[in-house]
This record gives C-alpha cells, structure tokens and sequence, in this order.
C-alpha cells in the first residue's frame, strides 16, 4: 500500500501538468539546461546528447554523467528551478523494487516526457529446434529447466524480458548471468546458451548472416525497428510486452509552468525527422508525451514488471 501511495503523488503531479499555449509562453531563465544520465558512451548518453544538442539552439545545455544510481541521486538533490533533468529508462523506478537506494521515485522525481521505447528480439542458437513462440513454449515445456538463456546483468531489460516471458508461459528456462550483453550473445552464438531476449543492436549482424534465428519481437504491437518479426503477444502470449522505457524526469518542485515549457520543447525536438530517423538507426522508437501519459505507462511498469520481480525472488547485484 505505501508504493500505491507514493504513486498517487506522483500520477496526481504529473496529470497536473498538461502542455498549455499560456504556459509555452513563459521561458526559464537564462542558465544553462543540464541533463544528468548514466555513463557516457552508454545509449542514455547517446539520446541525452542528441536532445541536448538540439536543445542548445534556444539556451545552452549540457549532459553529466554518472555512474550507477548516483544520476538518479544526483537529479533528486538538484534545484527544483527547471534547469536540471534526468534521462533515465525504467531502472530508475525498477531498481527500488530489487534493492534499497537511497532516492524515492514517486517523491523525488516528476515526469517530464516518456522519450521512446526500444523492444527487444528473442533469438536462439541456429541448433535449437525453434522457429516461434509456439515451438519455444512446447521445448521448455517438454524439457523443463534443460535450456538456458544468456542475461546481462540482473535488473536489466535483458533479464527481466525472459523472467517475463517464463511467468506468462508457464516455463523454466534457466538464466546464465553474463557481465553485460556482449558477452552474453558471445556465449549464445558459442551455443552455450539456447535463447536470449537480446537488443536488436546486439544481435542484428548475427541474425542477418545466419549465425542466429530471431523469432519474436518484445513490443506489444510490430515494431518499424523489426517489421519482418511477429510480436511475442500476437504469437502465443497476448499481453506481453517488454520494452526498455527511456523518459525525461525534473526534481520534485519544479513550478507547473517550467515542466509545461520542458515538455513541449522535448517533444518538438523528438517530433524532427532527423531526430527521429537517428533514434531509430540506434534501435529507439522516439514517443514524446505529456507528463501525465508518462506517469500511466510508469503505473502499469511497476505493476506489471513490479510482480515479475517478487515471484521470481529478483534481488540486484
């Protein structure tokens, strides 16, 4: 019930905040934007970089990163004034649910816009008998806990797209850890794992030269990223879905008119057809929504994926 609580703040904030023309009027102050996110080098810097830049047309902008939570901690203690934001994917409200951090989503954090998504592919090993989702199901279900699929690390996207599928298809395929997905698809192209529920990026070259068979893709409706693919809900599991979620967050406290003023600039960056076309070149399908569309898809994330995690005992390294 607390994290039910929590959340009526935060859904409660966010549909406080809808774009309106009076609120587009008013700019912030002449200070530079700085957008905090994870590693540089890393996707979230990628996209935090791309708008930053396109942002930097009107006001300068910069991105700080960090490492691990310390982005999120970093964010949650900035000047609620709209000049500091974080881009972040779903750990920022997942990793609560899997160990303790020290900031609290729901009261630390307003929604800003939800970015883009970015679905992941089931592969397998060219040797497993697989062909679908159908086939996969009736093999684990025929040979329970005998196949294995490669993870990154525990939390991820990776990880949590095959507890997802193991929950819903009433299956044990086994996980084997990985330090990250590189190593994880080298370990499924060597055929010591069976399956992965691997990124498009990771896996694209090996499926295009045989060496491994997509089957699936993860989004609940066909993605333009993988148009060739059906998805996994239409093939046997109606209501899967499992996507990496990257969104825009401000601290608590930032004025109605500043995140209105956030919002809209964000969405227009992310409407341009070049930023649209480069997202997608790197496996993101870019969204741009109101704060309060983006607080009904973190609802459903923490219901759907918070579940995942309790029954299947999910504790982050």
């Amino acid at each position: 019930m607390q994290l039910h609580s929590k959340y009526a703040r935060f859904f409660l904030a966010g549909a406080l905040f809808p774009c309106t023309p009076s609120a587009l009027a008013q700019g912030l102050p002449d200070k530079p934007l700085r957008i905090v996110t994870s590693e540089s080098a890393g996707g979230n810097d990628f996209v935090a970089r791309l708008i930053a830049q396109a942002l930097a047309s009107n006001r300068p902008a910069i991105v700080d990163n960090r490492s691990g939570v310390m982005a999120a901690q970093v964010a949650a203690k900035a000047l609620p004034d709209g000049h500091t934001m974080l881009l972040t994917t779903g750990t920022l409200w997942l990793l609560p649910l899997m160990q303790k951090v020290t900031y609290d989503t729901f009261r630390d954090f307003m929604p800003i816009t939800l970015v883009g998504k970015s679905p992941n592919v089931v592969v397998v090993h060219p040797a497993l008998p697989v062909k679908s989702i159908p086939d996969l199901i009736a093999l684990a279900r025929a040979k329970p806990g005998a196949l294995n699929y490669g993870s990154a690390s525990t939390g991820s996207a990776v990880h949590l797209a095959a507890e997802l599928f193991n929950v819903m298809a009433n299956v044990s395929i086994v996980r084997i850890p990985y330090k990250g997905s590189g190593p994880a698809v080298v370990a499924l192209l060597g055929g010591e794992v069976q399956v992965m529920f691997a990124t498009g990026a990771s896996v694209a070259p090996h499926v295009k030269s045989g060496k491994l068979r997509s089957v699936a893709v993860t989004s609940a409706s066909t993605s333009v990223l993988f148009p060739e693919l059906p998805t996994v809900s239409a093939s046997g599991l109606p209501g899967y879905e499992s996507v990496v979620v990257i969104g825009m967050f401000a601290p608590s406290g930032v004025p109605e008119q500043t995140i209105n003023r956030l919002n809209n600039d964000i969405v227009r960056v992310l409407a341009r057809p070049e930023v649209r076309d480069t997202l997608l070149g790197v496996g993101i399908e870019t969204v741009g929504s109101s704060p309060a569309q983006f607080a009904v898809t973190i609802k459903s994330e923490v219901g759907r994926m918070g579940k995942v995690i309790r029954d299947a005992g999910i504790h982050a390294d």
